[in-house]
């Protein structure tokens, strides 16, 4: 799974990197991105834009928000199943702008170490999400998130059983794009190359760091 992660490269690289004018808040260094947090996400409707979501995705559907806390990660494998995801994979996907994410091992040599996970060039990975919209009673329109799992690869399988869906370059576009067909997009759900990650143990100093990079 992806439980959490960190983005703290400054905003106009970020902006330049995903092709949108970056929000303030994608200049604020954040190194423990956690669930229920505002998150800056990429999405493709009239244009590419970036827009701020909670993470924890809410169905339109759903009469309250008690949803979001388990609704994190999505799998994959079951998204054209399930009732929460079916629709926001068909017309509202996005990508994740992170420089890294974490995993705790609960058991062999790494347990109980915090391993850091990043792209081995240090540049900003894509990782592929669902975003939606929910209305509470009040009125108020919240924009919320999840981000996708799949099958680990061979440096993942040493932390965990799953491990985000990191999108190759080429395929972002594809991905963003509503009349990509969701069974196209679906494709695009890969474990991503070894040799393109790096992972090294970090302590808990590192989560709690804070920078301001506007």
């Amino acid at each position: 799974m992806c439980g959490r992660f960190n983005r703290h490269h400054p905003a106009a690289e970020v902006g330049r990197r995903f092709g949108v004018t970056p929000l303030a808040a994608a200049g604020v260094a954040a190194y423990n991105i956690a669930p229920t947090q505002p998150v800056p996400v990429v999405i493709a409707d009239v244009s590419r834009r970036m827009i701020i979501c909670h993470w924890g995705l809410i169905p339109h559907w759903a009469p309250d928000d008690s949803m979001a806390s388990r609704m994190i990660n999505a799998r994959a494998e079951t998204l054209a199943e399930k009732p929460a995801f079916r629709e926001p994979l068909a017309r509202r996907r996005c990508l994740v702008p992170a420089d890294g994410f974490y995993e705790w091992p609960k058991k062999g040599a790494h347990a109980g170490q915090i391993i850091e996970v990043a792209r081995a060039d240090g540049e900003l990975m894509a990782m592929a999400g669902l975003w939606e919209e929910w209305r509470a009673a009040d009125g108020t329109v919240r924009r919320t998130f999840t981000i996708i799992t799949v099958e680990p690869n061979a440096l993942m399988e040493q932390y965990h059983h799953r491990m985000p869906a990191i999108l190759r370059r080429a395929d972002e576009t594809v991905w963003l794009d509503p009349s990509t067909d969701p069974a196209a997009a679906r494709k695009l759900l890969r474990s991503y190359p070894d040799d393109d990650l790096v992972a090294h143990p970090v302590g808990r100093e590192r989560l709690s760091r804070q920078d301001d990079q506007g």
